[in-house]
């Protein structure tokens, strides 16, 4: 399965299964492949593009997305506007949304409604954190495998990160959310180091 997850640069991913499907898609290079399913974690603007949401629309193109995001999508995409405990399949995904928030930082409210989302993939759970730190609502949660965020600022930071793999319990943990604006390559090999449990960094593809 790890072999058909895609990292695109900060929480941007390409999920090739029976369906293709994109979260946070942002930047994508020119020629992307067209998605299935798009799934946007919250409004902000480097994980809701509509431009790269247009780029890879197809007619049949469905989008999940929590209410902020859904009520500035434009030009007849379908839209499932979620909330965090919510559970629905899409394309046959199977998909449970999650709160995504801070707990000790203003950026991301968990007033604001911002999600994450565990897909059931090829009979695997990846979990999609979003932009969050390590909240009571990962524990036990038990994804195959997990994409964290780990740059610090406006989320947490590596040795945060750890702690969230402490409350998920995955098999593999994939770091994120670094690169631009925010983190390096150093915050995800610190979050590799400290780890309890395997870490893929996932090359770049863009």
């Amino acid at each position: 399965m790890i072999e058909s997850i895609h990292w695109l640069g900060h929480d941007s991913f390409r999920i090739d299964a029976a369906v293709t499907v994109y979260i946070d898609p942002w930047k994508l290079a020119p020629g992307s492949v067209p998605a299935d399913l798009i799934l946007i974690t919250h409004q902000h603007s480097d994980h809701f593009s509509a431009e790269d949401i247009r780029s890879i629309r197809k007619p049949e193109t469905e989008v999940v997305a929590n209410a902020a995001v859904a009520k500035d999508l434009r030009g007849g995409t379908q839209v499932h506007v979620v909330k965090p405990g919510d559970r629905l399949t899409v394309k046959g995904i199977e998909i449970h949304v999650l709160p995504a928030y801070n707990l000790d930082k203003r950026f991301h409210p968990r007033s604001a409604g911002h999600v994450g989302y565990v897909l059931t993939v090829g009979g695997q759970r990846i979990y999609h954190a979003g932009d969050t730190d390590a909240i009571p609502e990962m524990e036990n949660l038990r994804p195959d495998i997990a994409l964290l965020p780990v740059s610090g600022t406006y989320v947490m930071d590596a040795e945060e990160a750890v702690e969230a793999v402490r409350l998920l319990q995955p098999k593999l943990a994939i770091p994120m959310h670094y690169g631009e604006i925010v983190g390096s390559q150093a915050d995800a090999e610190r979050f590799q180091q400290l780890s309890p449990v395997p870490v893929r960094i996932l090359e770049l593809e863009r």
